[in-house]
């Protein structure tokens, strides 16, 4: 392929209903969508970097100016016959990854369209069909919270995750167990807990859980290890897991049974194969998380999702779940069985809302090989 141009912008979306974790609480989006043209079609990835650096060093106002300095000035200047080669055009860029993805993931998405392929197929899916679980933020209180559970699990979601912290975990728990004993249930912590609370965490083997997702620092994986061995609750890495060899060394030395591949996360679709590839020679279990993407960025979670490893309900959830109106058609909707079909039409299997992206940007720049840096 030969990439004649690129765009990236940034676009504003506020949300249905505000989202908090231990992080914090945001009641919109700034997202970085990317755009490339070649050979007549037009590919379209997302860049997940937050607002703010507080999930990932990574944020909006790095990965904009990484971009437009390497890591588009790379792909205008060289050619690439599959988004597999995109790492190597990018290898002298350290770290950035989810910069690296959202243009990655556009590039792997006009490669299907050429191809008049679907994207799931062309990443080696095997499931004409997801399982959907849900995410659900820090609420004002537990009944809110309780409203939000009876509202999804009556949308037909497979899996509830909340998410938990210091001050809102147990008694959280006690409420949700005690109302609904056999629902599939995780929590996610980002990293709010320490080694020292270990005695506390393991209060969360009474509530039959599927997962706990990140307790511990996000850039540590032994003291995981140390953690899991005192828990019956099978410990989640999602922050940690920047790359494969950071799913060998977790898996290895035992500092999770499962792992979230987030694509945004490891860097794009070609090292989100990669951490397949190793949870599958462990046998374990991976699913796919969500980073409040729009429709753009979902649709791709959907198509990773078609993996065979992929057991586990994920957070691919609809997009009336958080926008009013999305960037794509049609929107992703689950069905009541909590399940999401995946398309065969080319690429995504969804079509680029561009009048509407285009009235939700706030900034935009366009690279072509004839100006490129």
């Amino acid at each position: 392929m030969r990439i004649d141009s690129i765009t990236l912008r940034e676009i504003q979306m506020p949300l249905v209903h505000f989202f908090e974790t231990s992080f914090g609480r945001v009641y919109s989006r700034s997202i970085l969508l990317v755009s490339v043209d070649t050979d007549g079609v037009r590919g379209w990835g997302e860049c997940v970097a937050g607002e703010d650096p507080f999930y990932s060093p990574e944020w909006t106002e790095t990965a904009w100016p990484t971009i437009k300095t390497y890591l588009a000035p790379a792909l205008l200047k060289g050619d690439v016959a599959s988004g597999r080669e995109c790492p190597h055009l990018f290898a002298r860029v350290r770290g950035h990854r989810m910069a690296k993805a959202g243009l990655e993931n556009a590039v792997w998405d006009a490669e299907a369209r050429l191809k008049q392929q679907p994207l799931w197929k062309l990443l080696g899916g095997s499931r004409r069909e997801i399982a959907c679980g849900v995410s659900i933020g820090i609420q004002d209180s537990p009944e809110q919270l309780m409203e939000k559970i009876a509202t999804e699990l009556a949308a037909g979601y497979r899996r509830i995750k909340i998410k938990v912290k210091p001050g809102w975990d147990v008694n959280v728990l006690e409420k949700i167990r005690a109302r609904w004993a056999d629902i599939l249930l995780s929590v996610d912590a980002n990293s709010a807990y320490t080694l020292d609370e270990t005695e506390h965490l393991r209060k969360f083997d009474a509530f039959n859980l599927l997962m706990i997702e990140q307790p511990l620092w996000d850039d540590e994986i032994y003291l995981h290890a140390r953690l899991q061995k005192a828990l019956t609750t099978s410990i989640c890495l999602d922050e940690s897991i920047h790359h494969a060899r950071d799913a060998n060394f977790a898996l290895e030395t035992g500092a999770c049974r499962i792992i979230n591949i987030k694509v945004g996360r490891v860097g794009g679709f070609s090292e989100a194969l990669r951490v397949h590839e190793v949870a599958e020679s462990h046998k374990v279990p991976v699913w796919c998380g969500g980073m409040l993407e729009s429709g753009v960025g979902r649709a791709h979670n959907i198509a990773l999702s078609s993996l065979e490893g992929f057991r586990l309900p994920g957070d691919v959830s609809a997009s009336k779940r958080y926008w009013e109106q999305d960037v794509i058609e049609p929107e992703v909707e689950v069905r009541p069985d909590g399940m999401i079909a995946l398309s065969d039409a080319p690429g995504t299997g969804y079509r680029v809302l561009e009048d509407l992206i285009e009235k939700f940007t706030v900034r935009k720049e366009t690279w072509t090989r004839g100006n490129v840096c």
